[in-house]
């Protein structure tokens, strides 16, 4: 691979990091193309053992991310239906103000729903917060195995 397209295939990985904290970006698709794409153009057993890894854990943490907030939620009371409301206002946020309009739209979304169930200020933001510190630890698990996969790649890239 020539070094043209190391450096695309680097910036695809970068990419798709910055696209595990960004909504509407498919970030460990990008991480996983981007293995790919060097897999298939250098055809080595590293690259290959690589490719293989980097689906592993990528298909281990799409378990993981759906696993994890669930099991935190549940614990505070947070139902599906509040979920469901907080993603309808996530997408409005979306389409008013691109791309960074959708965690404030989720939150706001969130809490209406949560305010509307518990009826007051104090329970909904303390369960409003774990929701998010349940979603801020997923994102991060997702972003942990990036890295991972990302410095395997790069350690290949250099020393393999």
């Amino acid at each position: 691979m020539g070094t043209g397209q190391l450096v695309l295939d680097g910036l695809v990985l970068l990419f798709g990091l910055v696209g595990v904290v960004l909504p509407g970006v498919p970030g460990p698709l990008l991480v996983w193309a981007g293995v790919l794409w060097w897999s298939m153009v250098e055809q080595t057993s590293v690259a290959w053992a690589l490719l293989a890894g980097a689906t592993a854990a990528l298909l281990l943490n799409q378990a993981l991310r759906w696993l994890l907030p669930a099991r935190s939620m549940r614990g505070s009371g947070i139902t599906r239906g509040t979920l469901l409301l907080a993603a309808c206002t996530a997408g409005v946020g979306f389409v008013v103000l691109p791309v960074i309009g959708a965690a404030p739209g989720f939150l706001a979304g969130l809490y209406a729903a949560e305010r509307v169930r518990l009826g007051a200020h104090g329970p909904a933001w303390v369960s409003t917060r774990d929701a998010l510190r349940a979603i801020g630890f997923a994102v991060l698990v997702e972003l942990v195995i990036c890295l991972l996969i990302t410095s395997a790649w790069l350690a290949a890239v250099l020393f393999g």
